[in-house]
């Protein structure tokens, strides 16, 4: 029985253009990646860098978001693993899971990217998947904080290359302190205040959007199986 994951909701719970189709492209899309994977062993392919900087700031993060936020976690529950749930429809794992705090934790690519100022969630594939989380874990609200952390040296220097290179495709090697500069204000933050390098975004629990999360996956499983005959 196929079951999605929270961080893949946005994409399914797009709207069709038309009214005559229940499942927009956009979610189509999706399910058929899902069956390339799950049916032929065909994997979609990941954004490595912004990837591979979540996971390594992740703790960080959640340390910073504890401080600012104060939800008094403890050192057990920052640096503990995600906790794995799942129900007759979804998955999922959440980043913190207290006794008083369901928290997802979005780590900002770079200083361009972080929502310092939004009032709104800028993104609103994670309001879907936070309302995941409230359905696997029966909680009011999830806090969905975006945290502005310095990207690790070895990406860092990476950008600063790439950019060397996307300024002049014959860069011999010997770095502009200019492009140093630009590259790495938008990468480090260790100058910025602590308050204003978390955002934080309250998703209220809504019992008619969980229903209608579920009521768009049995209309996936319908697909899916037209997929695979």
């Amino acid at each position: 029985m196929l079951k999605i994951r929270c961080s893949a909701l946005g994409k399914i719970m797009t709207n069709a253009k038309s009214k005559k189709e229940t499942l927009g492209e956009t979610c189509k899309s999706y399910i058929e990646s899902l069956c390339k994977e799950n049916e032929h062993s065909i994997y979609m392919e990941a954004s490595y860098k912004y990837t591979k900087k979540g996971i390594e700031c992740e703790k960080e993060a959640i340390k910073l978001a504890n401080k600012v936020l104060k939800w008094g976690l403890t050192d057990e529950h920052i640096n503990g693993e995600q906790i794995a749930h799942e129900n007759e429809y979804l998955t999922g794992h959440t980043d913190v899971l207290s006794k008083t705090v369901l928290a997802d934790v979005k780590t900002s690519w770079n200083g361009i990217t972080f929502p310092m100022f939004k009032k709104k969630i800028p993104n609103k594939d994670y309001y879907w998947q936070c309302m995941g989380y409230l359905a696997l874990t029966g909680y009011d609200k999830c806090d969905l904080a975006y945290c502005l952390i310095n990207t690790p040296e070895d990406l860092l220097l990476q950008e600063i290359k790439s950019e060397h290179y996307k300024q002049n495709p014959f860069w011999d090697g010997e770095e502009d302190d200019i492009i140093v500069h630009e590259v790495t204000s938008r990468h480090v933050f260790d100058h910025i205040k602590d308050d204003l390098r978390v955002n934080n975004f309250v998703i209220e629990r809504n019992e008619e959007v969980i229903q209608a999360i579920y009521k768009r996956i049995e209309e996936c499983r319908e697909y899916y199986n037209t997929l695979i005959g």
